[in-house]
């Protein structure tokens, strides 16, 4: 029996006791090639004891490459699942994100068929069947389920609705390895157009749907429990360089607030998964700002100190993206402190235009890099390298209110001592545009650029961004590049294209992106 209650306290639809077996017992039921949807949503709420049991087999019996399978989760999971995984070569197509060493090791090799995508659209186009007509196996943690049969999630809520609408066979992981989150969730499963509803969320506590996602219960093939914790998401301590950038983020509110521009509470908060997202939030937990309210798709650890201060009201996400430690200790330590604060939606809900754009929600993210135009990559490092996927940032940023993408200028190098830059003449990969980008900031300073045109943005964009080892050579190709383009009459975004790219060619070739010319007529080095 576990600290929160046994299996039986758990499962209220009884006839479901009949359907219990361990996770080794389920191995039979899946079969090479086979499309699975899982629970979770960054390592949260995601199934633990049938994956683990499945890799323990694989390993075992020396089927790597031989049992793979087609992987359709809301968003990354734990490394002792996706990426262990990968590691045993147990993983064909992988949707729409992932988190993991071995897993981008897979993918960036050609082993993984990765997919990326905006979330809110995976979400709905995965319950259109847009990626396979059906789901063979579901695999999902619960944390009750009721007696008419519905599921009670855990830790996020991911894209459950969606994986049931299309799953054929349903397993059933019971988490009694920790409380029971009912009552958190506000579980909706949109109707498929032309029956879809308004989204009626008119501030971040609104409900619009039941404690719980329906199931049909015919379908659940066996009942598991899963006592394991999720393994959470560990993050980098707040530094120099972060604390500045909340600082100056902080700043920014401060004067849209006194230019009537923003209300004394901001808006409803969105910030992005990662250690400076953490950091900025930490930062707003001491900020002069109170009576706020979060509408996101992660609650990180500095969340509970926003809460903890006092100046957090109240926060809407799709996952509670903890720490191992101390995270997911500190809130289930603490669960009536926080429990009736905090509202877990499906990402279809969580990350849906509709309500982003109603709410007037402020985004914040971190991308890879961002070019003096003011595109930003958030995927590939050197537009080939998959780190992670998209993810939601691209919901918030092309919806929100203000769209601000933060970034230390440059970012450590094992070639470099002072690192590689992360503003760029030209980025190599594009997921957010000019269009959807407001603000960018990095330690060195914060450039707003609403309403400027495009040589005025990059040149904003170098005097307050770019490291001061950098200035210097971005500006002269940015001189050089206006000079060429308006003489031959095509300088509204002056690009060259001979040359745009020479930094990233240097690192690649020489390990530093500090080139000494920029004239391609000679050596890179020279």
């Amino acid at each position: 029996m576990s600290e929160f209650g046994t299996l039986e306290s758990r499962v209220h639809r009884k006839a479901l006791m009949d359907k219990v077996m361990s996770a080794e017992d389920c191995i039979k039921f899946f079969k090479p090639g086979m499309d699975l949807g899982w629970s979770g949503f960054t390592p949260a709420g995601y199934p633990k004891a049938v994956p683990i049991a499945l890799a323990d087999h694989v390993e075992k019996n020396n089927l790597q490459g031989k049992l793979k399978f087609n992987l359709f989760i809301g968003a990354s999971v734990g490394a002792e699942t996706e990426d262990r995984w990968a590691t045993l070569d147990m993983i064909d197509r992988r949707w729409p994100y992932q988190t993991g060493k071995n897993i981008a090791k897979g993918i960036n090799t050609g082993k993984i068929r990765m997919g990326d995508k905006h979330l809110s659209l995976f979400a709905q186009d995965l319950g259109y069947g847009f990626y396979t007509p059906k789901i063979d196996i579901a695999i999902i943690e619960v944390s009750e389920i009721l007696a008419d049969g519905s599921l009670v999630p855990t830790s996020s809520c991911g894209v459950i609705g969606e994986i049931l609408m299309i799953a054929d066979k349903i397993i059933i992981e019971v988490n009694t390895g920790q409380p029971s989150f009912r009552g958190m969730h506000d579980c909706l499963v949109p109707l498929n157009p032309p029956n879809r509803q308004p989204f009626l969320i008119s501030k971040a506590g609104d409900r619009i749907g039941t404690d719980s996602f329906a199931c049909d219960t015919d379908k659940i093939i066996a009942v598991v429990e899963s006592k394991h914790r999720d393994k959470g998401r560990a993050f980098a301590d707040m530094d120099e360089t972060s604390e500045a950038i909340a600082g100056h983020i902080i700043d920014f509110f401060s004067a849209e607030v006194k230019a009537g521009r923003l209300p004394k509470n901001l808006l409803p908060l969105q910030s992005g998964v990662g250690s400076i997202a953490n950091a900025v939030v930490g930062g707003l937990a001491n900020g002069p700002f109170e009576d706020l309210t979060v509408f996101t798709e992660v609650l990180q650890d500095t969340m509970l100190d926003f809460l903890d201060s006092g100046k957090l009201k109240y926060a809407s996400a799709c996952s509670l993206s903890l720490s191992e430690e101390p995270g997911f200790p500190r809130f289930l330590d603490n669960w009536d402190k926080y429990a009736d604060k905090i509202v877990l939606r499906p990402l279809s809900i969580s990350n849906a235009p509709e309500p982003i754009r109603r709410l007037g929600c402020i985004a914040m993210n971190t991308p890879v890099e961002f070019d003096m135009y003011a595109h930003a990559n958030s995927t590939l490092v050197g537009g080939t390298r998959m780190i992670n996927g998209l993810g939601g940032s691209g919901d918030f940023l092309r919806n929100g209110f203000l769209k601000i993408m933060h970034s230390p200028s440059t970012r450590p190098s094992k070639t470099d001592p002072r690192g590689i830059t992360c503003v760029v003449p030209k980025a190599p990969h594009i997921d957010h545009t000019e269009h959807d980008l407001d603000v960018l900031v990095t330690e060195q300073g914060l450039a707003d650029l609403r309403g400027m045109a495009p040589k005025d943005r990059a040149q904003k964009i170098i005097d307050k961004c770019v490291h001061p080892d950098y200035k210097p050579i971005i500006q002269e190709y940015f001189d050089m590049a206006k000079t060429e383009c308006l003489a031959k009459g095509i300088g509204h975004e002056p690009q060259l294209f001979d040359r745009c790219f020479k930094m990233q060619q240097n690192l690649a070739q020489n390990g530093t992106m500090k080139i000494k010319n920029w004239d391609i007529k000679i050596d890179l080095c020279e």
